[in-house]
Formats: C-alpha cells, structure tokens, sequence
C-alpha cells in the first residue's frame, strides 16, 4: 500500500514538473517576439515605397484647421520638410526619423520657423531624406491665415493707439515710431526703438494701458502660472548693447490705477538678445520686481494677480557710454496654457 501511495506522489510530482516546463516554454516562445525596428528597417536597402504628397490641396488655418504631409520608405532614415512661401520669406521646417510620414510625424498647423509669418497663397514643400540624400517636392496653397489665440496688447498694424503714452528722449538719431523696411513676423508693421542717450540709460518707453485694449482691460485669468507674455523682438546685426525691461503694474485695490507706493509691479529684463527676429515667451508667474536692474521685495501684496493688470509698460534702455542702440518690436500677445507659436 506504501508504495502504490509513493508511486501516485511521483506521478503527481512529474505532472507538476511538465507543467511548469510547458508553462516556461510556453513563456519563452512569447517572449522571442521581436521589438522595435527590424534588421531590415535599420539597415536594408533604402528604396521610396510612397512618393512625397500633401494630404490636400489646400488649407484654411483660420478654421484651425491643419494638415499632413505623406511618404513611404523601406528602411528608417533621417528626413527633414521645408515648407517656403512662393511669395514670401517664410519658412516652415519640419524633422524626423521614420520609414512613414503621416500624420503623426509630418503635420503642420500654419506656424512659422523662419519669420515672416505665413500669408495667403501657394507654398513648396521640400523633402530631403539622409539615406540618399534625394529631393522631392510638392505644392500646398494655404487660403486661410493661421490667428493665435490670446489678447493682444499691440501689433501695430493701425498705427500707434492714442491711448498708448510714447515717450523718447532728446538724443541723437531717435525713432520711437512704426516702421515696415524690415522683414515683419506678423503683418506689415513694427514698433522701432532706437536712438543714442549719452546722458542716461533710458533712451525712450511705450505704456500700454488695459483700456487700449478694451474696455474692461486686458481681462486676463487669474491663475498666473496659466498666462505667458510673448513678444517679437528684433536685433540689428551688430548692436549689442540694448536693453529691453517690461514692466507689469497690477491695481491691486481696483481703483482703476497703479499706484507704485503700494501695489505690485513685477518686470522682465532682456539683454544678449539673438541677431534678427525672435519670440520671446514669459510665464507671468515668473516675473519678478526689480529696481535698477536688481531683484527686490513687491510694495503691494507680492502675489501675482494678472486678472488686476493695469498697464505693461517697454522701457528701452542701454549704457549711454556705448552709443547708439536699436530694438524692433513686434505682436506683443497674452496666451494661456503654452507660449506664443507664431
């Protein structure tokens, strides 16, 4: 009787060992499933299995709409689209590396890389791939512009706003005025600053107050860590020596005014900027007070409260012992959730 029991305790035991040696089995076969990239993909011969083309005609980026560009190949490779204006400057570039441009890898929603903007009419789209180094083309018309949601303080298109205070000193060769002579990010004009002070560091302001806005002000929401400022700003090749101070005045009280003894002013300093245009982009809560360039305590209740801004104020300024200096300004715009995509 024993050993009729050890031998069913044997036989249960062996079962115990196949199954467990089947389930490992098993296990291993569903783990030699490859992942990632084939052999092929990487490394085969390169070939175009689906030519360059736009998924459509035309586009309306006033709709907000967008669209895609499309094309195959047999192995991964480096590519890189260039979108041009045929009758502008304006760039868009576009960069991967896949065996597929779909929408997914190759969308474009009407921004710019290379200023200026995008305007109504047809566009050459450019695709260059690194496995061969080959290069083919495709055409798209836009016939709708891309307008970024936000407030606009100024993109001086009408002009300067008689609601605006603008304020330039008695130097030599000053501006403080709309110019349209250089290639514009955004429509046709820009604010010029310029001008040589030898005798102080401010060369010229511009105060924008709410009411030029509208007329319940820049209406922005109250949470500061959901606002960016944006600004385009241009510097001339070879002047080096511009500082540009944005100053954010908040009516605390509501009185319908600031008032420096007691209410927050926070500000941002820009000084090196990049030769030509760029997008300058700060989120309101990371503004900070400043007096004479340095970091100091707000006067009013030191929270920031974009919801109670008052005025934004551009103080130019530079060294009057290095001479002459000049910025351009362009599409100053409050967004929410993300910078500026121009």
């Amino acid at each position: 009787m024993k050993r009729v029991l050890m031998n069913k305790n044997i036989s249960i035991a062996l079962g115990i060992i196949v199954l467990v040696a089947s389930s490992f089995l098993v296990g291993c076969e569903r783990n030699t499933e490859a992942e990632g990239p084939s052999l092929n993909d990487l490394y085969g011969d390169f070939t175009v299995l689906q030519d360059f083309e736009a998924n459509q005609e035309t586009v309306d980026f006033s709709s907000q709409e967008s669209m895609h560009f499309k094309a195959r190949f047999s192995t991964i490779t480096s590519w890189r689209i260039t979108i041009s204006s045929d009758n502008s400057d304006a760039i868009k570039i576009i960069e991967g590396r896949s065996n597929i441009l779909d929408e997914e890898t190759a969308s474009w929603d009407g921004t710019t890389t290379l200023f200026p903007t995008f305007g109504i009419g047809s566009c050459t789209a450019e695709l260059w791939t690194e496995a061969d180094s080959s290069i083919q083309t495709t055409k798209v018309t836009v016939s709708g512009l891309r307008t970024p949601s936000g407030v606009v303080v100024a993109d001086f298109e009408n002009g300067i706003n008689p609601d605006w205070t603008v304020f330039a000193q008695s130097g030599a060769n000053m501006t403080f005025t709309i110019g349209n002579t250089e290639v514009v990010p955004q429509g046709d004009n820009y604010f010029d600053m310029g001008g040589a002070v030898d005798w102080d560091y401010l060369i010229g302001l511009v105060d924008f107050p709410g009411t030029s806005v509208g007329p319940n002000g820049f209406e922005l929401p109250s949470n500061p860590d959901n606002i960016y400022f944006n600004v385009a700003l241009y510097r001339p090749e070879g002047i080096t020596n511009g500082i540009v101070l944005f100053r954010f005045s908040e009516d605390e009280n509501g009185d319908g005014t600031f008032t420096e003894a007691n209410e927050d002013q926070y500000a941002v300093e820009l000084t090196d900027l990049e030769e030509g245009w760029q997008i300058v982009s700060v989120k309101y809560s990371d503004l900070v007070a400043l007096e004479n360039g340095q970091p100091t305590t707000p006067k009013g209740n030191n929270q920031h409260n974009p919801d109670k801004l008052n005025m934004v104020s551009c103080l130019f300024l530079a060294n009057p012992a290095t001479g002459y200096s000049q910025t351009l300004m362009d599409y100053m715009i409050f967004t929410t959730d993300g910078p500026l995509k121009l």
